[in-house]
């Protein structure tokens, strides 16, 4: 059930982030769709290439690609004064998704029985790669190389589920990691927190 939710949760964000992002860019329905459908499965098919491992389960999603469709109709279909305003929040659904995403990938590494170095892996692909697909396909600078912290805490959340700080198979722990990962993305964009180390030189 955790996981239902969680996946629901990353989905609908990703979706949403991706059709705001295609309206704002000027897509037409067919580029809305596409996109909006992309972001949040792209991360899963990266990861599985880059780990070896068959993209046939990422194709069966069921109820989550009617999730993803549902989301994107409403975006499409709102009044476009009101989408053109939410890009500026887009920060907001796209913290969910690499949130749910990373939590959701480092958990696929451990049952696929991958050591500490594939579960990170795994986390920061399937928590950025969404991302990254819909900044490239939008001709957007993809938001891991700006100078914000972005796929660290996607890093982070592999790392403690890796070494065993946090548990997958309990609900409350990760939902507490969720949640704490979408706090440090968030912080570290309106703190302007950032990896540049010739900025660092002058504290």
């Amino acid at each position: 059930m955790t996981w239902d939710i969680l996946n629901i949760l990353a989905v609908s964000a990703f979706a949403f982030s991706g059709a705001i992002v295609a309206l704002n860019e000027r897509y037409d329905i067919f580029g809305t769709f596409i996109l909006g459908i992309a972001t949040p499965f792209a991360g899963g098919i990266i990861r599985n290439i880059a780990l070896d491992i068959p993209v046939v389960h990422v194709w069966e999603q069921g109820y989550l690609l009617y999730v993803a469709l549902g989301t994107i109709a409403i975006v499409y279909f709102f009044p476009k004064s009101w989408v053109m305003t939410w890009d500026r929040w887009n920060i907001y659904p796209d913290a969910v998704g690499l949130s749910a995403f990373a939590l959701q990938g480092a958990s696929f590494a451990i049952s696929n029985d991958f050591p500490l170095g594939g579960i990170i892996f795994a986390a920061i692909l399937t928590g950025v790669g969404g991302g990254v697909t819909r900044d490239v396909l939008a001709q957007r600078r993809p938001m891991v190389l700006h100078q914000e912290i972005y796929a660290v805490w996607a890093m982070m959340a592999g790392l403690l589920i890796g070494l065993g700080f946090i548990d997958v198979g309990s609900a409350w722990q990760t939902y507490m990691l969720f949640i704490v990962v979408i706090l440090c993305r968030v912080f570290s964009y309106h703190l302007g927190w950032h990896l540049r180390f010739r900025d660092l030189y002058r504290l």
